[in-house]
């Protein structure tokens, strides 16, 4: 069952062939504001417009569950020097008003076989909104 999706690169999803999907999922919402001193008083704030949020994850790419985890390793960081941006969804409901990048990614190789044959890797996802 699909749990949600990055565009068509990252879906993620559940099912007796497939295991994917994003753990510790944390998302940061700001703005940007400005402080003005004052002399003899309290500095004084004013808002200056909304920050682009951010999105961090983990994936556990393993292969026992379905998912080829160099193959995985490799797609997303072509998506990040690449460029690419699309449209996050979770649960059918899309994550913010606009697209997402993904800005940077952080890998652990945590299982490989014979040869190098990488079996189990985790990754650090981290977003960007993107207007």
């Amino acid at each position: 069952m699909a749990i949600g999706n990055w565009g068509t690169t990252l879906v993620f999803e559940t099912s007796d062939s497939r295991i994917l999907t994003p753990a510790n999922l944390a998302r940061s919402v700001s703005a940007d504001w400005a402080t003005h001193s004052r002399i003899g008083l309290k500095d004084q704030t004013e808002f200056l417009r909304p920050a682009l949020q951010k999105i961090t994850f983990d994936l556990t790419l393993d292969a026992m569950y379905g998912v080829r985890p160099r193959t995985m390793l490799d797609l997303i960081a072509t998506c990040v020097e690449n460029g690419t941006v699309q449209k996050l969804v979770i649960g059918g409901k899309q994550v913010g008003k606009n697209y997402w990048r993904i800005t940077s990614t952080s890998e652990t190789w945590q299982v490989m076989f014979n040869k190098g044959e990488l079996v189990r890797a985790k990754v650090t996802v981290t977003m960007e909104e993107y207007l």
